[in-house]
């Protein structure tokens, strides 16, 4: 056991699985370094991410965000380029845009394209892949309401996705929060991933959950009373 998570182990109990409100009360106590700790949901699903009819692409806006603010790109044009920039996107543009990530730049963290931008957004796939950051009708980021996502996403919009291993990480908020804030955070975000169980997932799909701040220790709440009707 190493030094920091010595302390933590009369606080948790690794063999007991908490109630959300309990597990978030006793993330904020453990959440003692000298930053504001971000407070993580991690959800291992069960689901085959091999299968592409059971890799979950979602998206929901927390209650009370997540206590960063996201710089936002639109790749759109005309009207579309006007709306996103009305709406607070941190940046617009279209060919210009892609020329430019395609170089390198990545000084974004969301991207949302209107659909007749996707032809050259697609030349990206190599860049914006891995990040995490491809545009996707699932996740609602390739649509023509650009001024409702760039709002949603400045408020604290998730898009929820699953890893290879089955698994959703998503930072649900700070620990400076309250216990209620990060509990209707937690709760929402839990909702949006029971509601995105895809059809061809078999038996038991919410298999172990667990909060945690980013130098804590992982609590593991009980998904019982999140866990959706079977069939």
């Amino acid at each position: 056991m190493s030094k920091r998570a010595k302390p933590f182990a009369d606080v948790v109990d690794r063999k007991r699985k908490y109630t959300l409100a309990e597990a978030t009360a006793l993330v904020k106590q453990c959440a003692t370094a000298k930053f504001d700790e971000s407070v993580e949901l991690t959800v291992r699903l069960g689901v085959d991410p091999k299968q592409s009819d059971q890799v979950i692409r979602a998206a929901c806006v927390l209650p009370h965000g997540t206590g960063v603010t996201k710089r936002v790109l639109v790749l759109a044009k005309g009207e579309k380029d006007k709306e996103a920039r009305d709406a607070g996107a941190d940046h617009v543009g279209a060919e210009d845009l892609v020329e430019k990530i395609a170089k390198g730049w990545l000084e974004f963290d969301v991207v949302v394209a209107t659909p007749d931008m996707m032809r050259e957004v697609g030349k990206l796939g190599k860049v914006l892949g891995p990040r995490g950051l491809m545009p996707n009708p699932k996740s609602g980021t390739v649509t023509q309401e650009v001024a409702r996502i760039v709002k949603e996403s400045k408020a604290g919009r998730l898009e929820i996705r699953t890893d290879p291993y089955g698994i959703v990480h998503l930072m649900v908020g700070k620990a400076s929060f309250t216990a209620e804030k990060l509990v209707a955070n937690a709760a929402a975000a839990m909702e949006a991933i029971v509601r995105a169980r895809p059809p061809a997932a078999k038996g038991g799909y919410l298999r172990r959950m667990f909060l945690s701040s980013t130098m804590g220790p992982g609590v593991e709440v009980d998904t019982g009373s999140y866990a959706p009707a079977e069939g």
